[in-house]
């Protein structure tokens, strides 16, 4: 259950982090919508209401979901360069991943996923080494700077990205 749980390993912090990892990171998260867009093609409605694990969310689910955090990332972000260490506020996924949106149509999420992103990269790629040492305090896991936030949001999206091309592969989809 834990591979189909942490299809791409459960999310570690890196002890120290480069700048050329933040590259990459920033590489990654350029990407995800592209990979998605890529995970859901051609899938059926049946399969897109399909979970990617026993007891998990559905394909569509995890679709939506995506956008959602990183909306709320990259707000989280824009405080943490406005303000001194602002405390975010946390939401609950399993309940945002029940509400009505989430039996849209995925094109709905997979645009805003790319606009999303695009203008995600046009806040970071300035960024100076300062800005990337802002922090913001997260109620529930504590302080994070904008890089360990990078390398979560790098790991977020190939983590579902993964979910949805294994259960692919399971179902021979």
């Amino acid at each position: 259950m834990e591979e189909l749980q942490y299809p791409v390993g459960r999310y570690q912090l890196p002890q120290s982090i480069t700048s050329e990892q933040r590259r990459e990171w920033m590489k990654e998260i350029a990407a995800t919508p592209g990979h998605m867009r890529a995970a859901v093609a051609g899938l059926s409605d049946s399969q897109l209401d399909t979970p990617y694990r026993p007891g998990g969310w559905t394909v569509r689910q995890v679709v939506h979901h995506v956008p959602d955090s990183h909306m709320n990332c990259f707000i989280r972000m824009k405080f943490a360069l406005t303000e001194d260490q602002p405390t975010i506020k946390p939401y609950d996924e399993a309940m945002w991943a029940k509400l009505p949106d989430t039996a849209a149509p995925i094109e709905i999420s997979l645009a805003l996923l790319e606009t999303l992103h695009a203008r995600w990269m046009s806040l970071l790629e300035p960024l100076t080494e300062a800005q990337w040492k802002r922090t913001f305090l997260h109620p529930d896991s504590g302080v994070r700077d904008l890089v360990q936030t990078a390398s979560l949001y790098a790991w977020h999206g190939r983590h579902h990205v993964a979910h949805i091309t294994r259960v692919r592969d399971r179902m021979g989809w």
